[in-house]
């Protein structure tokens, strides 16, 4: 008789309840669960093709190691021997920094991703972290660092209670949000607007965001920042900031004005290419709402001036007076953040504290950028990396100048890939360790739990039972460790057990922890769970702002709703003034290089990405029911550009910019602004020796291939992947 199970989804950002319908071990259908305390029966497409996912038949079902140059299936035995022969073995020879290490997307989504590749780092050493937020949104967690002083303070807008929602760069309507989760954000849009509120998108496309809005402005792709600052400057010269309460905790707001003179709606408009009367109108409807937000993402991060647009995105909120209440843009509080410390300076955030060996790329929150991975293995000399470890991740896709990466990988004298799938950057790995599917996974989100619109903690036992011949995933990551520490053939439990005893007697000496004078052994006696992993969640919760516990979030199976975001401030604040430190210096330093654009001649012609509902990056391209229809891998380009380029919809044209050529199909669509093309990320899926029978068959193009990695956000490190000039030519 099939059964149900409660699983929050680990597809998106959005974290949506679903309720399983499960025959055998086998997920057979995936409904919204209209009892969850955040989504309340919202799903989307991914969501409802979770059992298509979980049963996937491409995914890797045993390990697998390089014998004779090629992959062939192994125990598990097998290949933790053959990573404790190799990687402890370099860095004897060649010291830690001869391994890197790539974290992708998909490990923000599950358990195991967000508790052992610190552990992981700790273990190796090395400062080679490479991870997909140089290619999304870094940007915001250098901004909110050097704003706050903590790079993981990113307040979110107050989608409920808001009455004027200023989104920039953003198509939630179909990524389901990002750096914001918030389920079924196209009803909560559509609920600002029933009760009176206004929605303003800036997007160089009409998305279907877009088409929710009240207002639709499709600036020039790269001018974010120039716009912001405009509306900043308009704020200013004005008179219609009020900043309130937030004065008290503010430096730097007199030194803004002179920094944002240059910036007036007059010498923004034309590298905007909008009006300046359109650019104060809405400066004075920001300013006017009773209460606003202004949210940026993807679209205004991913471009040559990324941090400034998402430093400017919280000036806006700052000058209004919204950051920080009901309404405007607010800092969640998740169940395992530490317990609120009393106010006060605290260590601040630097940048470029080391800076890459090739490049001399700076760190952004210890990590470079994931463009100069390529340089970094195939550049000889003292520090040349020559192992890679990379879990959940795909580079070869998702970074710019796949091709040469890909030569690159195939030069490492070692690599080991933890993804289920074999794709296009597993296919170089010696050993691969595949964990299980979702279904058979225990799920907590400590990652999207700290940028939710409403606090709330859920947690999700696995579905079905572990598979025979299957190892946890977290169990994979923990033996992972021992093998490359020198600890091979050590219990994994070990990894767990260490972390929670350093963890407990750190705070059993910290005067402001709920457990401050405890004995730690005692305390780790009475931690409850089954595993290593439930057991570290239990104590983050008890150590965590809400006195919970993880038998609290058994017994809610739909979840705890822990309220509405509050109020943070000055609390959440840990620059070494204990203020908002409004102008720091790397952000002024890097206002005249924005100055300059206003001088500069645009493209005539330039690339935007785009996402589709049914799509995240290149890892759910693999899943018959989320590819065809509306997901294509199709340029996109306006009536006008086509007629006078001599394209046609339906045939095909060649893109050709810094990083090379693509050959891809035609779709003449009004959907973009005239000198604007767009191209969807996480496709290319054409290279042998991939095991991906339903991607290969409609690979279609990498418009990452596009790009040579040249052109970086100088402050984050974050590839420029939107508004980049391209040039078109039509096909036979």
């Amino acid at each position: 008789m099939p059964r149900t199970a409660l699983r929050v989804c680990p597809l998106c950002e959005a974290t949506c309840g679903l309720t399983l319908t499960i025959e055998g071990s086998a997920v057979t259908g995936a409904r919204g669960d209209r009892d969850d305390v955040f989504s309340r029966g919202f799903i989307c497409p991914k969501g409802a093709a979770f059992g298509a996912v979980d049963g996937d038949p491409d995914r890797l079902r045993t390990p697998l190691v390089r014998r004779a140059g090629r992959l062939r299936e192994a125990t598990w035995e097998e290949v933790y021997a053959a990573v404790a022969a190799a990687v402890p073995a370099l860095v004897r020879e060649y010291g830690p920094q001869s391994v890197g290490v790539v974290l992708g997307n998909p490990n923000t989504h599950t358990m195991a991703g967000a508790l052992y590749p610190p552990l992981l780092l700790k273990a190796l050493g090395t400062r080679n972290l490479f991870t997909a937020s140089t290619l999304d949104q870094m940007p915001k967690h250098v901004s909110s660092g050097l704003l706050f002083g903590d790079p993981f303070a990113i307040p979110v807008p107050d989608l409920d209670r808001t009455d004027f929602l200023l989104l920039l760069g953003a198509n939630p309507v179909e990524s389901n949000g990002s750096l914001c989760t918030a389920p079924d954000f196209p009803g909560r849009l559509r609920a600002l607007r029933a009760r009176g509120g206004t929605l303003v998108v800036v997007d160089p496309r009409r998305t279907r965001t877009a088409r929710l809005a009240d207002r639709h402005l499709a600036p020039r792709p790269g001018s974010d920042a120039l716009l912001l600052a405009a509306l900043a400057h308009t704020l200013l010269d004005e008179k219609l900031t009020d900043p309130d309460r937030l004065t008290r905790w503010t430096e730097g707001l007199g030194e803004l004005g002179p920094a944002l003179d240059r910036f007036t709606p007059e010498a923004v408009a034309p590298a905007c290419d909008l009006s300046a009367a359109e650019i104060r109108a809405l400066a004075r409807e920001l300013a006017a709402a009773p209460t606003a937000a202004v949210y940026g993402r993807i679209g205004s991060c991913t471009t040559e001036y990324g941090t400034l647009a998402s430093w400017l995105v919280d000036v806006l909120n700052i000058l209004t007076g919204n950051l920080d209440r009901p309404g405007g843009a607010l800092f969640p509080l998740s169940a395992t953040d530490h317990a609120p410390r009393p106010a006060g300076p605290g260590k601040g955030f630097a940048l470029g504290r080391w800076h890459s060996r090739v490049g001399g790329h700076p760190e952004a929150k210890s990590e470079l950028p994931t463009a100069a991975l390529a340089e970094e293995i195939e550049t000889p000399g003292e520090g040349r990396i020559r192992a890679l470890i990379a879990i959940a991740a795909n580079p070869v896709l998702s970074a710019p100048d796949g091709r040469r990466l890909d030569a690159a990988l195939a030069g490492l004298d070692f690599m080991v890939s933890v993804d289920p799938y074999l794709n296009e950057t597993a296919r170089h790995a010696h050993v691969v360790l595949p964990p299980p599917p979702p279904a058979q996974s225990a799920h907590f989100d400590f990652a999207f739990n700290a940028f939710a619109v409403r606090n709330q903690a859920r947690y999700s036992p696995p579905a079905v039972p572990l598979e025979e011949g299957r190892m946890d995933e977290c169990e994979i990551h923990a033996r992972l460790i021992l093998a490359v520490s020198g600890q091979h053939g050590g219990p994994p439990e070990a990894v767990d057990d260490r972390v929670i005893a350093d963890t407990l007697a750190r705070a059993a000496a910290y005067p402001h922890s709920p457990l401050f004078g405890d004995d730690p052994r005692l305390r780790a006696r009475t931690l409850s769970g089954r595993t290593g992993p439930e057991r570290r969640l239990d104590m983050m919760l008890r150590l965590g702002p809400y006195d919970l516990t993880l038998e609290d979030l058994r017994q809610h199976p739909h979840g705890i709703d822990l309220g509405p975001l509050r109020p943070r401030l000055p609390g959440v604040l840990k620059t070494r003034s204990g203020r908002i430190e409004l102008l720091p210096e790397p952000i002024a330093a890097e206002l005249p290089r924005l100055r300059a654009a206003l001088a500069e001649r645009p493209a005539a012609l330039v690339l935007v990405g785009r996402r589709h509902l049914r799509s995240n990056n290149s890892w759910l391209h693999n899943v018959p029911a989320l590819i065809g229809g509306s997901n294509r891998c199709t340029l996109q380009v306006h009536p006008e550009d086509a007629g006078r380029l001599g394209l046609a919809d339906g045939g095909r044209a060649r893109v050709t910019a810094d990083g090379g050529s693509l050959e891809v199909p035609v779709e003449v669509t009004e959907a973009v602004r005239r000198g604007v093309v767009s191209l969807p990320h996480g496709w290319g899926h054409d290279r042998a020796g991939s095991r991906l029978s339903v991607a290969s068959a409609e690979p279609g193009a990498n418009v990452n291939q596009l790009l040579d990695g040249t052109r970086l956000d100088p402050l984050s490190g974050t590839a420029v992947l939107n508004g980049f000039p391209v040039e078109l030519a039509p096909l036979p």
